[in-house]
């Protein structure tokens, strides 16, 4: 029973516990970094930060001169394009307005027939009655005329 548990012990330490499996993978990542690379990687962070560096001092002035001046050249451009399309729009809105303006002309013309045609008709009324009047006049001042040669001769 001893040589059970003294088995069960052993097989128990190398199931649940870790801890030498841990230590032996930490000592072999310690070993190859450190040991077999030399410091490579820190060699290699170094010459890319010098990049880095050389790259931010020499390119990036060139770039932000180069975008600038490309950045003045395109809002120039998008200044040209907007100036025409408002010279385009505005052609458009004279065009529009001058056939709006042609229309109402137009309107106002048959305005005006139709204004002189009512004045013609009432006109036409106006002396009509007036020609009626006049007749009623003159039968009435003829009737009186007669009464009073009626009433002298009498």
């Amino acid at each position: 029973m001893d040589k059970i548990a003294k088995d069960m012990g052993d097989i128990q330490s190398r199931l649940l516990d870790h801890r030498p499996v841990i230590s032996a993978e930490a000592r072999y990542f310690v070993r190859e970094f450190e040991e077999k690379r030399g410091f490579r990687e820190s060699r290699l962070l170094e010459n890319l930060n010098k990049m880095v560096q050389e790259t931010n001092e020499q390119m990036v002035p060139t770039v932000s001169e180069d975008s600038s001046q490309q950045l003045s050249d395109v809002i120039k451009r998008l200044e040209a394009a907007n100036h025409m399309a408002e010279r385009v729009q505005q052609r458009e809105l004279e065009a529009q307005q001058g056939t709006q303006l042609q229309a109402n002309m137009e309107k106002l013309k048959e305005d005006w027939t139709e204004f002189l045609k009512e004045q013609q008709r009432l006109k036409e009324e106006v002396e009509e009655e007036h020609a009626k009047t006049v007749g009623e006049l003159s039968i009435r001042f003829s009737e009186k005329k007669k009464e009073l040669a009626q009433l002298s001769l009498s």
